[in-house]
């Protein structure tokens, strides 16, 4: 354990901060799962508005850093075309 005050403090501060991303990483799994439910049932209505929830919480968990915007970005668009080839199947 830290023996000064200010490593004291920021040790304090990363356990807030992993506590924070763990979160929101969980939030981002949780939006994928329903996505992927909704692709498993073949359902375009269902799929599309979990894919735009799931797309909003990637982005609100990247622009607080506890993803990298570059992964963010990859799921939605992988997402995006799992969502997409509904129709075609």
């Amino acid at each position: 354990m830290a023996n000064h005050k200010s490593a004291i403090k920021r040790h304090k501060q990363s356990l807030q901060r992993a506590t924070r991303n763990r979160a929101a990483r969980t939030r981002v799994k949780t939006a994928i799962k329903a996505v992927r439910a909704a692709i498993q049932n073949n359902d375009k209505g269902q799929a599309d508005s979990a894919l735009q929830v799931a797309a909003s919480v990637l982005a609100k968990a990247a622009g607080k850093g506890a993803l990298h915007w570059k992964k963010a970005a990859r799921k939605v668009s992988r997402l995006a075309k799992a969502v997409n080839g509904i129709e075609a199947a």
